[in-house]
């Protein structure tokens, strides 16, 4: 036990200041410390010692008792520091906590967020300026902002990084950015945080002119290994590396005759004598295929039993690719010998960038609603963090960030419980006295914001509708030249005389066959798949009749028009919460409603106006005319790129 320890540790921070130049603490004990003496009000202990009831790594105890104050014990420095945040978060509920007894124990070890940045700067699909880690800067000046980050992730327990893009440059396991990369590694070391690289399989004959990067070649085998040796030198904790093979032009073993768990095993064995992680994304797709959704499970499932131990399969939630709404990718379930990691998508690609309020913890529980948490060895989320003053572009964006480590931390937290710590921690002025009906309102307005994102833009099954490249606003009609088909939403939405959606019943591409028995047959039969599944998985007479009576046709138009007052009623929602809400947080959610306001009619009456073309019906009662035509919608086109998020004036200016 070394209770006295941490005791002095935290009068000895308590007395510098937290802010004044002073070196950060060398260990997540230490800053367990340094954390609680900032900023809890009361006395506190921390102690390692063993505690039967802490059955996890990174675990801890919570006792608070009158003669002792807040006792957190834990058997590692890391369950310290997430205990210490865990004691915040009650005294921030406000709770009585005199005597409370809590344990908790992380559902998984591995709690990470991938980075998609470049070594330029540029961050793919991210909404928040540019990359933290400033690589041009590196090694000699570090960003205060790699602190903060490490801080926001350790305060709800993600205790690993990825720093490069998936897509990734075989510079960053240069000697040049090695050296980078333990600079970044050296700051978050403290917080708990083990970082990460995407390697780029090619690798050997990018950087040292092999001449082959096959995985049974000893060449390759022993460049890998050396690499390995390379990277452990500088940085001794280094979690391991992620790989992007074989999709969307990235290189891999497929292109030597090999397959995916060939190549995964060769980087294992390079890190195994280091205590190194692969993991290996099943984000696959071949344009010859007749249906994507199907990829993934045809080339892994027959895989499952021959990865490496130290191999962890990393698979998107859904079968395509981070939609508002998808179902489950039945990779989960289908490789029982394999350990598997969920990827989420925390940056909002599909859902509005940063400036679009959506509460994305509904999603992610609506996947643990299907997927058993148990099955799963892992927890990755796509990061939404740049440079921007509030680290995630839009100050409420910062909720997602939040959300998806204490999901990864405990799967079945719900996500009213998490918003309720957000805000109070994050939202709530300390001058005034918030009413719980206010409290309420505004918890209801962020557990229905992601529902809302389906409304206007994708009900029913729908995917896939977005502009061409970056993805932000909608563009059904998209058929760019020389475009893969299953980059287009004519792919996705098949609409024709007929009716709407996908047919991946067994009359289709037969997509349902690759769930569970139970589950295929009632996604298979048009009468009992969920309704919010339907055009993914059926191709539906526009006459069809819907659980409420209403056609389809009618039901989309009501869908639509539902996602379009939504919005609406949220703002309302914002103003009435004016005098409560801290006024940064105010004004900046205020400006995302109102684009949110005006690209929900974008999408309801460019969508609306495209599909009437052929189902040869009239707006429903109740549905407003559209304000501007298809053809002048069909005129849209934002010049951005991937890397950003479309201004304000932008959007005002061309839509």
């Amino acid at each position: 036990m070394n209770r006295i320890l941490y005791i002095a540790v935290a009068l000895v921070c308590a007395a510098c200041g937290s802010h004044r130049g002073e070196p950060v603490p060398e260990t997540p004990a230490a800053m367990a410390a340094k954390v609680l003496s900032e900023s809890y009000d009361g006395a506190f202990e921390l102690e390692t010692a063993a505690d039967s009831a802490i059955t996890a790594e990174e675990g801890f105890r919570i006792r608070v008792v009158p003669e002792r104050g807040a006792v957190v014990t834990a058997p590692d420095g890391r369950g310290l520091l997430y205990g210490a945040y865990a004691l915040l978060r009650m005294h921030d509920a406000g709770a009585d906590t005199v005597g409370a007894d809590v344990v908790e124990n992380p559902a998984y070890a591995l709690r990470m967020l991938n980075h998609w940045d470049n070594l330029d700067g540029t961050v793919e699909r991210g909404y928040a300026g540019r990359s933290i880690w400033h690589w041009d800067a590196l090694p000699d000046t570090v960003s205060p902002q790699i602190a903060e980050y490490g801080r926001r992730c350790a305060a709800v327990g993600i205790n690993a990084a990825v720093l490069n893009n998936v897509n990734a440059s075989p510079q960053i396991l240069s000697g040049e950015y090695l050296r980078k990369v333990k600079a970044v590694a050296d700051v978050l070391r403290p917080y708990g945080i083990s970082v990460w690289l995407s390697v780029n399989f090619a690798s050997p004959m990018v950087l040292d002119s092999l001449q082959t990067a096959d995985p049974l070649s000893p060449a390759v085998a022993g460049w890998w290994q050396r690499k390995a040796d390379e990277v452990y030198a500088l940085v001794p904790d280094f979690g391991g590396f992620l790989v992007k093979a074989n999709s969307e032009g990235q290189p891999g073993p497929c292109d030597y005759g090999r397959t995916h768990a060939q190549g995964a095993n060769m980087l294992a064995e390079a890190l195994a004598p280091h205590g190194g992680k692969v993991i290996w994304r099943a984000f696959v797709y071949s344009p010859a295929d007749a249906d994507r959704a199907k990829q993934a499970y045809i080339e892994f499932q027959p895989l499952d039993g021959q990865f490496s131990p130290n191999v962890i399969v990393q698979v998107k939630n859904g079968p395509v690719d981070f939609q508002p709404r998808e179902p489950y990718s039945p990779l989960f379930g289908a490789m029982p010998s394999t350990p598997q990691a969920v990827e989420f998508q925390v940056t909002q690609e599909y859902l509005g960038h940063s400036n679009h309020v959506a509460y994305l913890a509904p999603m992610w529980s609506e996947f643990f609603s299907y997927v058993d948490p148990a099955s799963l060895d892992a927890v990755a989320g796509v990061a939404n963090v740049g440079d921007s003053p509030c680290l995630t572009g839009s100050p409420v964006a910062d909720l997602n960030w939040y959300a998806l480590g204490r999901l990864a931390w405990n799967p079945r937290l719900t996500p009213a419980a998490i918003a309720d710590e957000w805000m109070a921690r994050n939202m709530w002025r300390d001058d005034v006295e918030v009413p719980d009906s206010v409290r309420a309102s505004v918890r209801d307005m962020l557990l229905r914001s992601r529902e809302a994102v389906v409304d206007y833009m994708m009900p029913l099954g729908l995917h896939h509708l977005f502009a061409f490249g970056h993805h932000y606003g909608p563009e059904p009609w998209c058929d760019p030249e020389g475009a893969r088909p299953d980059w287009l939403p004519k792919y996705y939405h098949r609409a024709d005389r007929v009716g709407l959606g996908f047919d991946r019943s067994s009359h289709g591409s037969n997509a349902v066959a690759q769930y569970p028995d139970s589950l295929c047959r009632v996604l298979d039969d048009v009468a009992t798949c969920p309704e919010q599944f339907l055009l993914w998985f059926h191709h539906v007479p526009w006459t069809h009749r819907m659980h409420s009576g209403r056609t389809l046709w009618q039901e989309l138009c009501a869908a639509y028009v539902r996602g379009v007052d939504s919005v609406d009623l949220f703002g309302r929602t914002w103003e009435a919460a004016l005098p409560y809400v801290r006024p940064e947080m105010y004004d900046a959610v205020s400006a995302n409603l109102r684009t949110q306001a005006r690209d929900a009619r974008w999408w309801r009456d460019a969508c609306l106006q495209y599909f009437a073309q052929f189902s040869d019906m009239p707006l429903p009662s109740g549905v407003p005319e559209p304000g501007h035509s298809l053809d002048s919608l069909m005129r849209v086109k934002l010049p951005i790129t991937n890397f950003e998020c479309p201004s304000d004036s932008l959007l005002n200016k061309l839509r």
